[in-house]
């Protein structure tokens, strides 16, 4: 078992909760429509992903390579890229901030960290019990 992996998981999943239940409650007030569908994109895609560490950092006790590492590390940095790009356009359109277009261009490299992580999970599991 990979120990940092669960607990940054652990971690991820209360703040996806937390930020979840602000959205739900809270941030409605404060955006329209669309920036709430983004916020929600945000939330979702972080909470997928808490799984996707845990489950790296389970996998590491009976896959202990620096491939696993390396995935596990890829989520978490996507979580950041791609959720953290999501919210922050949320967060500058409560202040009414405009020309914030390039945020939204950094948030597909979070993606693409997202998916080159189960791509790398995928190929160790794969290369392990084939």
């Amino acid at each position: 078992m990979h120990k940092p992996f669960i607990v940054i998981a652990l971690m991820l999943g209360a703040l996806a909760v937390f930020l979840g239940a602000f959205g739900a409650h809270g941030l409605k007030n404060f955006v329209g429509a669309q920036q709430l569908i983004t916020y929600e994109t945000a939330v979702r895609y972080q909470f997928y992903h808490v799984f996707a560490i845990a489950l790296a950092g389970i996998l590491y006790k009976s896959i202990p390579t620096n491939k696993v590492r390396v995935a596990g590390r890829l989520f978490i940095a996507g979580i950041v890229v791609f959720s953290g790009s999501l919210y922050l356009m949320t967060i500058l359109a409560i202040f009414q901030v405009n020309n914030i277009g390039w945020i939204g261009a950094i948030t597909p490299v979070g993606g693409a960290f997202l998916i080159a992580g189960w791509l790398l999970l995928a190929m160790e599991f794969h290369r392990k019990y084939n």
